[in-house]
């Protein structure tokens, strides 16, 4: 696990109990390059981009409505997970959006409910301005989704890794 996983199995015992709150990235600026580090790791790398390019983008989600907005679930103090709330996220469907892209818990957090909450973060995003529905795409976390209320809606690729597209309707 590398230094941008803040949160450690002992400090994580301690918090679980903290109340969970969600905040948009443009209003804690200095949480871009934890979150940068977290994204870059989990889906950014693998594709070849530049950790840069991830801290720019999340640097520029600050929509007050509309894309781009950037979530980070805190457990108190301690930042725990993301999600955003993008107009494209996968290059071979620029047909479909908006996106719920980059959905990410710290794996001492996972269990705990962290990705519906961010889920519905974004949900509410869309909603708020005018979406009727949205679109993800992900390799392995179908179940996940259909558990929230997302259905499957083909397949593709995304740096030549094969994903499920899902869309739910708001």
């Amino acid at each position: 696990m590398s230094q941008a996983h803040a949160v450690r199995a002992e400090a994580w015992r301690g918090i679980r109990q903290e109340p969970w709150r969600i905040l948009r990235i443009a209003d804690r600026p200095d949480l871009v390059p934890l979150v940068a580090n977290w994204l870059w790791d989990a889906f950014w790398q693998p594709g070849g981009h530049r950790l840069e390019e991830v801290r720019e983008i999340l640097a520029a989600a600050d929509a007050e409505i509309g894309t781009p907005q950037s979530f980070v679930l805190m457990a108190g103090e301690i930042p725990c997970g993301t999600a955003s709330f993008m107009s494209a996220d996968l290059e071979i469907r620029n047909d479909i959006g908006p996106w719920l892209a980059g959905l990410y818990v710290v794996p001492e957090a996972r269990g705990q409910g962290c990705a519906q909450r961010l889920v519905t973060a974004v949900e509410e995003a869309a909603r708020r301005s005018g979406e009727k529905a949205l679109y993800l795409h992900t390799e392995d976390a179908q179940g996940l989704y259909e558990g929230l209320g997302w259905y499957a809606v083909g397949e593709g690729s995304d740096h030549g890794r094969p994903v499920t597209i899902m869309r739910r309707d708001l």
